[in-house]
């Protein structure tokens, strides 16, 4: 079960995130292989957060790997739901001095992004084939956004290529991962 949501979640990071540039930074760390995959089978909130914080240390030990994709199949398929469990873990990281270390990002099957209906197509961006949580080291993305140009028209740009994309396109490739 692990084994096929890690290729799940890696069909959708190749054939989505890096072969439509929504991430173009993630290339480079897919085919060095310095992502870990973390997959929390318990449902479980208080597992789940320690999960986290065990993503965090094992970061903190392994200085190959630069991010760490953590996968939740269970527990947190409603978005409201992941929404708090999103404010929770940004919290516990916070109070584990993981701010400034590691940034945390967000992806969701049904993920919405505030003040934008739910069949909006931009919400495709941070859509993804499970609930999960990316661990990003900070220094890290601090020092490829300080030679990469204009990082902050990247959102812009995905959402104006999402939307170039379409619904359909995307429903398709999403469902895509999963077979």
């Amino acid at each position: 079960m692990i084994e096929e949501i890690i290729k799940e979640t890696r069909k959708w990071l190749t054939s989505f995130i890096i072969e439509h540039q929504i991430c173009p930074f993630a290339r480079r760390e897919y085919e060095k292989e310095s992502i870990i995959y973390d997959v929390v089978i318990s449902d479980n909130s208080e597992e789940q957060l320690l999960a986290l914080i065990f993503a965090c240390k094992k970061l903190d030990e392994d200085k190959e790997a630069e991010t760490t994709l953590i996968i939740f199949p269970n527990g947190l398929d409603n978005f409201d739901d992941y929404l708090d469990f999103l404010a929770l873990s940004d919290a516990l990281m916070h109070k584990q001095g993981y701010e400034g270390i590691y940034q945390l990002a967000s992806f969701h099957p049904d993920y919405c992004f505030d003040g934008v209906g739910s069949d909006d197509v931009s919400n495709y961006s941070n859509r993804s084939p499970y609930p999960m949580l990316h661990l990003i080291r900070e220094e890290s993305l601090e020092r490829v956004l300080a030679h990469y140009p204009n990082p902050e028209k990247i959102p812009k740009r995905n959402i104006e290529y999402i939307r170039e994309l379409g619904v359909d396109y995307l429903l398709e490739l999403l469902k895509k991962c999963k077979e």
